[in-house]
């Protein structure tokens, strides 16, 4: 039989026209003479619904649109991903997949493992299936799964649900898993060992319908794939991008491919697609950011021109008294490589208002982060009229290292309704700049290669006020995603004592990122929903 596994680019509660997306693909898979067709984890809904799942409208409009769909499916077979109604104690839902033929639902199965880490939290939902479910197809005997269910772990999870198809009635003679699973830099080769691993244990093919596309800070990659028995790929859908991946089950226990690989160029394809969904998704068309001549904003201007097209993105100049020559040079510069609008707009006469209205209050104290702080809030504020008066979504551009130690300004640099990079550590902002720079001079090799600096005082540089981005990326990374003690970190050969201050820094300015725009999740651990820290809290390590 031809299998045909979709993966879509939903918008979450756009019922009629996620349902013209799925039937357009359902026709195209017909044509290709496909017997079935499998789709994503809550396909007509779009994954993660949260708490639109609690009302009651929303519900009604999913089912009457999952009616619809069972009346036009004409001929094929077709697995959709549902919030499945059910009555008695307990949560008011399961997390569904349908198989649905000609007019009726022929059979269910319901998500057993619910995750409740990082971004997830099904248990708040949903309540969890207890059985796994075996159904015949043309000859096979196929066992159906959704997303989590095949990433048992006995360190997460009582029981595995694949196990139960061993010892059921039915054994299956292959796997099915639809699945909204969100990419992190490192998922591509952490999905496929584990699924290697789940084939080779089983002695069973995997056939996997991945979701694809950005959802608030969450990216999608898809790359469906096909697994064989033995743990290869056969062969895999395209990332960051809708695709039909048609498979033959005469053919799927060949080896078709190698395995991928994550690269660089994933993680900047993953921020491409984030900030051109979010913006598309939400109604904007148009971007507006701060172009300082740093290697932040540069990379950031790259991104929004590939997302949104160059012509939908304009670029804004703020020198102060402080800021070089070579940064404004270098910001024209990127914008007239990209294609781009470009503005200056100089923030002098802006700084002595401030300054004359804050002088009586001000006399006599020595000037601080105070008055480096009134420039970026006055830079802020000048994009953010910018954002208002043309309908742009106004970007921020800093990055995760300085994110994490609070070395950006609250109503300044973080003003915006996107952070493109807040996820990006700065050492992996200057792979990203390389990457882009790898056929021909986009950003300016100075950019790249000077030192970073806010330029808010004479002199500044960003080494005066934080360790080596080398030295802190790393610490950052141990204690954010791998969750090391500062013992364990100043192990690895770092000053114990840089330590606990970079920690410091980083539960200080807990304040900071509760206010902070949403950025685009590119690491295992990202600032935001997944990462749930008080800010008013007296431990320390």
């Amino acid at each position: 039989m031809k299998v045909a596994l979709v993966q879509t680019n939903p918008i979450i509660g756009a019922f009629e026209r996620n349902l013209r997306q799925v039937l357009q693909w359902i026709g195209k898979a017909r044509q290709g003479g496909c017997d079935l067709v499998i789709f994503p984890e809550l396909t007509l809904c779009g994954y993660p619904p949260q708490d639109l799942l609690e009302r009651s409208s929303f519900l009604e409009s999913h089912d009457r649109t999952l009616a619809d769909l069972i009346k036009q499916i004409n001929g094929i077979t077709c697995i959709v991903g549902v919030p499945e109604r059910r009555d008695g104690p307990g949560k008011p839902l399961y997390n569904s997949a349908l198989v649905l033929e000609r007019d009726h639902i022929a059979f269910r199965a319901r998500k057993q493992l619910l995750p409740t880490y990082d971004v997830f939290d099904e248990t708040r939902y949903f309540e969890p299936g207890t059985t796994s479910t075996v159904f015949p197809f043309q000859g096979l005997q196929c066992g159906l799964t959704i997303c989590e269910d095949i990433w048992w772990s006995g360190e997460n999870y009582e029981f595995d649900p694949i196990k139960d198809f061993a010892v059921g009635p039915i054994v299956p003679d292959c796997l099915i898993n639809i699945s909204a699973s969100p990419y992190y830099y490192g998922k591509l080769e952490e999905r496929q060992r584990v699924f290697a691993n789940l084939c080779r244990r089983n002695n069973l093919p995997l056939l996997y319908a991945n979701q694809v596309g950005g959802q608030d800070g969450l990216i999608f990659d898809g790359h469906s794939m096909v697994v064989t028995a033995s743990g290869a790929l056969h062969d895999v859908a395209c990332g960051f991008g809708e695709d039909m991946l048609v498979v033959d089950s005469d053919q799927w226990h060949q080896e078709g491919r190698g395995g991928l690989v994550d690269t660089v160029e994933d993680v900047e394809k993953a921020l491409v697609l984030g900030v051109r969904d979010y913006l598309h998704k939400t109604g904007f068309q148009k971007a507006v950011l701060g172009l300082s001549g740093g290697i932040d904003s540069a990379v950031t201007a790259v991104i929004a021109c590939k997302a949104l097209g160059p012509e939908n993105v304009l670029c804004v100049a703020m020198p102060s008294p402080y800021t070089s020559q070579y940064s404004v040079d270098d910001a024209l510069a990127l914008a007239r490589n990209l294609g781009c609008d470009f503005e200056l707009i100089e923030i002098s006469r802006a700084m002595e208002a401030y300054r004359e209205s804050l002088a009586p209050l001000f006399a006599g104290l020595v000037e601080d982060a105070t008055e480096q702080n009134i420039q970026a809030r006055i830079r802020g504020n000048l994009l953010m009229a910018l954002s208002n008066k043309f309908n742009r979504l106004l970007l921020t551009t800093g990055n995760k290292s300085e994110m994490a130690v609070g070395y950006c300004t609250l109503y300044g640099d973080m003003s915006g309704g996107l952070a493109v990079i807040a996820d990006v550590p700065k050492i992996l902002v200057y792979k990203l700049a390389r990457l882009i720079n790898r056929e021909k001079e986009i950003i300016p090799e100075r950019i790249i290669t000077r030192p970073p600096t806010a330029e808010l005082k004479p002199n500044q540089c960003d080494q005066d006020d934080l360790p080596p981005y080398e030295v802190l990326d790393v610490v950052l990374q141990a204690y954010l995603e791998e969750h090391k003690s500062i013992e364990a970190i100043a192990a690895g050969g770092i000053d114990i004592q840089l330590v606990r201050d970079i920690v410091r820094r980083i539960k200080l300015n807990e304040y900071k990122r509760k206010q902070a725009p949403l950025g685009v999740k590119v690491t295992t651990k990202a600032f935001g929903p997944g990462r749930r820290y008080p800010v008013v809290q007296g431990f320390v390590e």
